[in-house]
């Protein structure tokens, strides 16, 4: 049986800037299998938010084939790739994004309506992650009545709602201090530990190093593809 999730071959993406075509990714090759923790990293530039994008199927390759969970997503139409996102794809994101009118198991469950899942099931699945999380306590307060490593832990039971194949996670400690961001890598390691697969974007050596391996990026390509035997070895 393939346990393959992700399976990108000789990806390439270019972008048109005024006369100058930007060459964002060269040529990137990777497999990620089922149950894996990797960290993507890279200078500015290196093109680590362009793999990421493609990844999380926010955007579509210049050339090169791109297979999620059996689906070629290369080629598909926006409302496809907005399905695929929406199934099988976990976003954290470094800013949160969450929406300030509503609580955080309002916040967290809101990818169960575009999935059709009914009132009842949303809101006994949100109480459960909310719970999984660490938040059962604060999951009726508003996104403004929280610290922000409480907000990132919304951000991460939004993540987990639909039992997504990947958790794609960009710089999720960016906007945190340092306590926090431990607090938040501590939670990514139980998430991990649970049988989810966990892509993860960051430029911080420390938040790297909570990964299993560590793939890094420089002008478009891949540069190293390492194994982290420091935490295999835990």
């Amino acid at each position: 049986m393939n346990d393959q999730v992700i399976q990108i071959t000789e990806i390439k993406k270019f972008y048109r800037v005024g006369a100058e075509v930007v060459k964002a990714l060269q040529g990137v090759s990777l497999s990620i299998s089922k149950g894996e923790y990797v960290a993507i990293m890279g200078p500015s530039g290196s093109g680590k938010s362009t793999l990421m994008n493609l990844i999380g199927a926010l955007d579509t390759p210049t050339d090169g084939r791109y297979v999620l969970n059996g689906t070629d997503v290369s080629r598909l139409s926006d409302d496809a790739l907005a399905e695929i996102r929406n199934k099988e794809i976990g976003f954290v994101f470094q800013t949160f994004n969450l929406l300030p009118r509503y609580t955080a198991l309002e916040n967290a469950i809101l990818p169960l309506i575009y999935a059709g899942v009914s009132k009842q099931q949303r809101l006994e699945r949100g109480e459960v992650v909310m719970e999984s999380v660490g938040l059962s306590d604060r999951m009726y307060h508003r996104p403004n009545e929280m610290s922000g490593g409480q907000r990132q832990r919304v951000a991460v039971a939004r993540a987990l709602i639909n039992k997504p194949s990947i958790i794609l996670a960009d710089e999720p400690t960016g906007n945190l201090d340092s306590k926090t961001s431990v607090d938040i890598m501590r939670l990514f390691d139980d998430i991990h530990k649970q049988g989810n697969t966990i892509i993860l974007v960051t430029h911080e050596e420390e938040i790297a190093r909570h990964a299993h391996r560590i793939v890094r990026l420089r002008d478009g390509l891949i540069e190293s593809d390492i194994v982290n035997e420091q935490v295999l070895a835990l």
